[in-house]
């Protein structure tokens, strides 16, 4: 087995897909299959790395500070030069036709569904109507484009299920890990008279960091004694921190450091992950397995990673996202914490790279976990 990950429109909202690329390609090694993964840059090169070569397409900016491969035939000379028996392509638009050309050589290809992109664009853009219309018909060419479909939660897996039925195109819901080793407890928190919680990652209008903020204000407004802790950066710091301003509401950056940022995070008695429309939710089980339960919205993915002693889920409206923090907070702090990580336990990197080796080995199984 040989196999090409591909990636496109990569940016700095990308961490989770770069976390789930970096993770999978480095179990594909370990397992001792070559692996070559493909991503767009500002120049041509290759790098070798433990976890196979890395090679970079040029291509270029288009906005935001993301790049796109737009011309998808110098992938295919990659792949040509690489052989693979097997791809597996994180990009929806403009690599198709990589789809086409493993079709015509043999090799099997997986388009691996990182995102949802009917709620995500709507969320974006607010054309609900247009947008989902012009989606579905993408997802009707994704279904017979490709030999399989991965997808990371039943959230997702409805965004195609009913397509890729109809095209008898499989699918496989195969749940993302998270690293036990790097996100850890940390020395039990002190006990306060002050809720701590904390929100990590983008802060883009997609990852829904206004309504954590607001969830905070909400209950700062009810007199609870509160400090939210935001870690992360994006095009909208400066609108939330004008939001938050006079509040006890804390922007500290982006943190390179994922050892310092795990420490950060277990710390917190809560941690906020409300997105309504997020497919999985690494951010959910990095804060699980730092001890610190979650509080994530009723809808999306991320909510599937949450059982009931591990943290809550709410209308994503703020009184409610309020209600489920205090009910949360008010379980003993030993108790939910050792739920939070035990939770994270069951979602190792091992067992996503096992399944997904059966994937591009043309043996899918399914063993869904459930909360």
């Amino acid at each position: 087995m040989r196999i090409a990950q591909l990636a496109n429109f990569v940016g700095p909202s990308s961490g989770g897909m770069k976390t789930a690329l970096t993770a999978l390609g480095q179990g594909y090694t370990d397992a001792g299959v070559p692996r070559l993964l493909v991503v767009p840059g500002p120049t041509d090169s290759i790098t070798t790395s433990e976890a196979g070569d890395v090679v970079q397409v040029r291509a270029p900016q288009v906005g935001g500070g993301y790049r796109l491969i737009v011309e998808p035939w110098r992938v295919i000379d990659v792949l040509e030069r690489f052989a693979p028996t097997s791809v597996e392509l994180s990009d929806k638009l403009t690599l198709l036709p990589v789809s086409r050309w493993a079709r015509r050589s043999g090799v099997r290809s997986t388009l691996f569904s990182h995102e949802r992109l009917d709620d995500m664009f709507a969320l974006r853009t607010g054309f609900e109507t247009s947008s989902r219309v012009s989606i579905k018909l993408l997802n009707r060419i994704l279904v017979r484009s490709f030999d399989s479909i991965v997808v990371t939660s039943d959230y997702a897996r409805r965004e195609f299920q009913t397509l890729a039925d109809a095209a008898r195109c499989p699918m496989e819901q195969v749940p993302l890990g998270v690293d036990l080793a790097t996100f850890r407890p940390g020395p039990e928190p002190t006990t306060t008279d002050t809720l701590r919680l904390v929100h990590f990652g983008r802060l883009s209008r997609e990852k829904s960091p206004h309504l954590a903020v607001e969830t905070a204000l909400e209950l700062h407004r009810r007199g609870t004694s509160v400090q939210l802790d935001v870690y992360g950066d994006g095009p909208h710091r400066a609108e939330l921190e004008e939001l938050a301003s006079g509040t006890p509401v804390r922007f500290h950056g982006h943190v390179d450091d994922r050892r310092q940022l795990a420490d950060h995070i277990s710390r917190a008695d809560v941690s906020l992950s409300v997105c309504p429309s997020e497919t999985f939710g690494l951010a959910v089980l990095e804060a699980l397995a730092c001890g610190t339960p979650v509080v994530t919205a009723d809808s999306g993915g991320a909510h599937e990673l949450v059982d009931a002693t591990s943290g809550a889920w709410a209308p994503a409206d703020a009184a409610s996202l309020a209600d489920a923090v205090l009910d949360v907070a008010a379980q003993p702090i030993r108790k939910r914490r050792a739920a939070a990580r035990a939770r994270a336990e069951q979602f190792p990197w091992a067992a996503s790279v096992e399944r997904m080796l059966a994937v591009h080995a043309g043996e899918p199984r399914e063993v869904p976990v459930t909360a």
